[in-house]
């Protein structure tokens, strides 16, 4: 049977083949009968590479999968779009500007921090044999990225005055800043600012891309299929070809990856996890520190009773923390102290550990005339352990007299419409293993719709005063001020950072050298 045939076969099967894989990891087919090994034409980048097809499973959204990754809310929508389209950049702490470029050969920043000039890396080419140019990173930053309904891509609108960039040249763009900032490097590649074609408005197959694969199939909450790009730029994939498949359970994941099906599976449950240590075929590839996703609980400050700082203070001393890693994670992972980016050089490490403790809490409650307040909670298993984290939380505050109970959205669903989303009074969320000062601006400064209601000013302004410092030291003692700001007054309880738990078969290798390990890339990998 050939490669094409299989792999329409595959997607028809959808949702019903993933059913079956939680029966039974043997009752899905094989989509690809090619053999590691395979080489194909190699283009200019060419390097040695496996051949074959890897096939790889993740958590999907379901009929709302997309691929306008600009609006796309599921991880699989940003994994299928790296696969797809040429990134600006990715975040690496050992490169020498924190960044590894893709598109782009290197950023310059003016001297009084007014202007970012990106410089295009001459030769990249899109599908169609077009180059890519300065036309078309103008057009994914200010008229796509500018109008997406996603927080990290209005970034790019929040930090720069997109109406002012301008072209100098084919391969000069020109992005003056709103304001000073030292740091829109780390803004622009973060690895989900991708590049299309000028004029781009609707996404389908068959659209010119620069990525390292060509989309060849596409089914919503189904799978997608890709060959080799092989003029990609600066390297030609190892791979033949790539699948993702949309596999909301976790124990499925794992079945299929274990009854060689697949070849990689994102985003295990921890208790699945465990399940594989034996398995001779495959191998655990958790990521690491600072690539660790944060698993929190926005408390909206616009809505009762969490516009009183004592609620939100109970609610944070309500949690058992160390309960959580241990219960929920089997102590792989680490406690977290109401601050997203651990790990990272701007995070605030020398603000001491929030305890638990209960009693205060409900000292707290009671003098707020919150004692006996019903809440609930809305969650989904978006990443492992959020709905296991939810459920442990609503116990913790049931102890200090909060009548809690949660809501269970289904995969894919939680941040589906967001704007629904941002107005819940209580919701579970994670957060992207990026910098701290970035995290902030992306999701709270100015009183963003996913802020939940903070809106401080001061702390905008000492967030925005630490931005536009070029002395790291001193960025550093202004970020901690503002950290600790919302560490004693925010409206987010973030009790643990846990680590994606991958699997993979034995000899696959190169997936980690894409870096942005929570949306794994695939033009490095191979098969063995």
């Amino acid at each position: 049977m050939s490669r094409q045939i299989d792999r329409r076969a595959f997607l028809r099967r959808g949702a019903a083949g993933a059913a079956a894989l939680a029966v039974g990891p043997g009752l899905l087919a094989a989509c690809s009968t090619d053999e590691p090994g395979a080489v194909g034409k190699a283009g200019s980048g060419s390097s040695p590479r496996s051949g074959g097809t890897l096939r790889a499973a993740f958590v999907g959204g379901g009929a709302s999968e997309t691929l306008d990754f600009f609006n796309g809310p599921s991880a699989l929508d940003l994994v299928r779009a790296r696969a797809w389209h040429g990134t600006l950049g990715n975040l690496d702490p050992s490169g020498p500007d924190g960044v590894r470029y893709g598109v782009l050969k290197g950023i310059d920043i003016s001297d009084d921090l007014s202007a970012y000039t990106l410089h295009v890396r001459p030769g990249v080419r899109f599908t169609d044999g077009s180059r890519l140019t300065s036309a078309d990173v103008l057009h994914s930053l200010g008229a796509l990225a500018a109008r997406s309904k996603l927080p990290v891509y209005r970034l790019a609108a929040a930090n720069f005055d997109l109406a002012r960039a301008r072209a100098d040249g084919d391969l000069k763009v020109v992005l003056p800043t709103l304001r000073p900032i030292a740091d829109g490097r780390l803004i622009l590649c973060q690895g989900n600012f991708l590049v299309v074609k000028d004029g781009t408005e609707t996404f389908r197959k068959g659209m010119p891309s620069c990525g390292p694969f060509r989309l060849t199939e596409f089914t919503a909450g189904q799978g997608s299929a890709f060959e080799r790009y092989d003029d990609h730029y600066g390297h030609v994939p190892h791979l033949d070809g790539l699948e993702l498949r949309s596999i909301a359970d976790s124990t499925a994941r794992a079945g299929a990856l274990t009854g060689g099906e697949i070849d990689f599976a994102h985003d295990l449950s921890p208790v699945t996890a465990r399940t594989l240590a034996g398995e001779a075929k495959v191998e655990l590839a958790p990521t690491k520190i600072p690539y660790l996703v944060g698993l929190s609980f926005q408390l909206n400050m616009s809505a009762k009773p969490f516009d009183d700082p004592r609620v939100r203070e109970a609610f944070k001393l309500a949690v058992d923390r160390e309960a959580m890693v241990r219960t929920v994670f089997h102590g792989n992972a680490e406690i977290g102290n109401d601050l997203p980016s651990m790990g990272f050089p701007d995070y605030a490490d020398g603000i001491p550990q929030r305890a638990h403790d209960p009693e205060r809490a409900r000292e707290l409650l009671k003098e707020a005339g919150a004692d006996g307040t019903k809440v609930q909670l809305t969650t989904g298993p978006e990443t492992p352990g959020m709905v296991e984290m939810a459920t442990l939380f609503v116990e913790d505050l049931k102890k200090i007299g909060v009548r809690a109970s949660v809501r269970e959205l289904p995969a894919g669903q939680l941040y589906a419409d967001f704007p629904a989303y941002s107005a819940l009074p209580l919701a579970g969320s994670y957060q992207m293993p990026i910098p701290a000062l970035s995290t902030y601006q992306m999701n709270t400064a100015g009183g963003s719709p996913s802020a939940f209601g903070w809106k401080e000013s001061e702390t905008d302004a000492l967030v925005t005063k630490a931005r536009a410092e070029r002395d790291q030291e001193q960025a550093k003692k202004l970020g901690t001020r503002a950290q600790r700001t919302r560490w004693e007054e925010g409206n987010q309880v973030l009790p643990v950072f846990k680590p994606n738990l991958n699997a993979q078969a034995m000899g696959v290798q190169g997936i980690r050298d894409d870096l942005f390990e929570q949306f794994p890339g695939f033009s490095r990998a191979s098969l063995a």
